[in-house]
């Protein structure tokens, strides 16, 4: 059974050494994240919870198969992941650095609510969700919110509130998006001279020519 008592599996479900990890549990524990509680107590302890919500944020089991793994039911695990997951998550930045380099890419969520999944590329009813991650930290900034899954990442860009969650931070995207930022690699591509003619060269980038991300769609 997975637990924090057993430091072997702290890195490999959270990306932290035991050390780190025990000062975000304190870090949890100082901002209210273990109250006493009236009626049934928590199943697991806040190290082993904090644990759990790493475990589901990083790997792609679902509650039912990561549940039995922390010796809990699955309705134990959700309401655990709903307590904890909002004290875990990130707050969202409204600015950014001048130098920030951004890189934006859709992922498509398998979603049973049809309500607002409808049916894909990947031929199942999912939702676009679409990813914002600083390229220098890896860390995701923004999500925006969930859009049918037969809807082009250009407009989901758009729909979902990520353009405007980034405002005019520099963006870079694959070729399935129009018009986005461009990196200050491809401007200086875009400006250098010539090699053969010897004359600058000024035609402006267009959204095909934004360079494709080499970094993994961030999940």
């Amino acid at each position: 059974m997975i637990t924090a008592s057993e430091p072997s599996w702290i890195a490999p479900f959270t990306g932290l050494s035991p050390r780190q990890f025990g000062k975000l549990v304190t870090a949890l524990r100082r901002e209210g994240a273990d109250p006493v509680r009236k009626g049934r107590p928590w199943s697991l302890p806040l190290e082993d919870r904090a644990l759990l919500v790493a475990a589901y944020w990083r790997t792609n089991l679902t509650l039912r198969q990561l549940a039995p793994l922390f010796g809990v039911s699955k309705s134990a695990a959700d309401r655990i992941i709903d307590h904890l997951g909002p004290a875990l998550a990130l707050q969202q930045r409204k600015r950014f650095r001048q130098d920030t380099v951004l890189i934006v890419d859709g992922t498509l969520v398998p979603t049973r609510d049809h309500t607002i999944a409808e049916q894909s590329k990947n031929y199942r009813y999912s939702t676009n969700h679409q990813v914002v991650i600083d390229a220098d930290t890896r860390l995701v900034v923004a999500v925006g919110r969930p859009l049918p899954g037969n809807r082009n990442d250009c407009k989901a860009w758009e729909l979902s509130g990520a353009k405007a969650a980034v405002g005019k931070t520099t963006v870079i995207a694959d070729g399935g998006y129009r018009a986005p930022a461009w990196s200050s690699r491809t401007a200086a591509n875009v400006a250098k001279p010539n090699s053969q003619s010897g004359k600058r060269n000024t035609t402006p980038p267009t959204a095909r020519s934004a360079p494709a991300s080499s970094t993994p769609s961030p999940a």
